[in-house]
């Protein structure tokens, strides 16, 4: 049966990671070297229960983004990525769609700033994965779920974020945003994700979709933010968008001027965390 092969997979793959590989500790008694349900779970996202749910069979037909997130956290090659998605009945995701794979070097360099604040999104800045210090600066992602990861629904629909705008940020941020899913839309046009996000944005945005038919440009830019956190207060950072040639990933890196009371303060958040600054 193709989902007990799909968890005979998981469970296999999830032996051989260890968590030093993915930055989380290794203490206390462990009988196997790989990664526990609970760690897995945690590095995809999802809930524990659906993480053993899979590995006994006994959960069928995961969806494309959970086979996706489950790659990741497992650090799949190319070559089991695909495998996996064949085991999920799911065909692998094509040259037509928006890339969510990350490469070995991404994933190294994510696995390498355990001290700095870093995330990796997709071309449509759908999150993909955010590193323990990013979720304690902007929040904690992991119970986001759909539209909700996507930073411009969460911009135009959503909650918004923790980054503070003045009126002239603000018209240069969206106006970058918008032209980011025009430029995504048209390289990735199989993409069904993407069109149902760019609808459900127009019909719940009267902002977005004037300036998605007034054909708004722009493009990110290095910044500098200010950051109002709700437990140590407002942060001046330097925040880069780098991207990954041939992938379209964008990684975003949230620094601090050294020597400055912000980079204390972004150190506090680094140590203590998401679950000693509970909102």
């Amino acid at each position: 049966m193709a989902t007990t092969e799909f968890g005979r997979a998981v469970r296999r793959w999830r032996d051989r990671v260890s968590p030093e590989a993915t930055g989380l500790p290794s203490g206390g008694i462990r009988r196997a070297a790989g990664l526990r349900r609970e760690e897995l779970a945690l590095l995809a996202g999802i809930s524990v229960d659906y993480v053993t749910r899979l590995e006994q069979g006994r959960a069928a037909h995961p969806s494309a983004q959970i086979v996706e997130a489950l790659a990741r956290a497992l650090r799949l090659s190319a070559e089991e990525r695909a495998h996996l998605f064949e085991l999920a009945g799911l065909a692998p995701p094509g040259p037509e769609t928006v890339p969510a794979y990350l490469t070995p070097g991404v994933q190294r360099l994510l696995d390498r700033m355990t001290g700095t604040p870093v995330a990796v999104y997709d071309a449509s800045w759908t999150l993909l994965v955010a590193n323990p210090p990013y979720a304690a600066l902007m929040g904690d992602p992991t119970e986001w779920r759909g539209n909700e990861r996507n930073s411009v629904w969460r911009h135009f629909v959503g909650p918004g974020s923790r980054a503070r705008h003045t009126p002239e940020s603000l018209r240069a941020f969206e106006a970058a945003v918008v032209a980011d899913l025009r430029t995504a839309a048209g390289r990735y046009p199989a993409d069904r994700r993407l069109r149902q996000l760019i609808a459900g944005l127009r019909a719940h945005s009267e902002r977005f979709a004037h300036l998605w038919d007034s054909g708004a440009v722009g493009h990110h830019e290095s910044a500098r933010k200010t950051i109002d956190h709700p437990q140590v207060g407002p942060l001046v950072l330097d925040c880069d968008v780098l991207t990954v040639t041939g992938s379209d990933l964008r990684i975003m890196v949230y620094t601090a001027e050294p020597g400055t009371d912000d980079a204390d303060r972004l150190a506090l958040l680094t140590v203590l965390g998401t679950q000693s600054l509970v909102e």
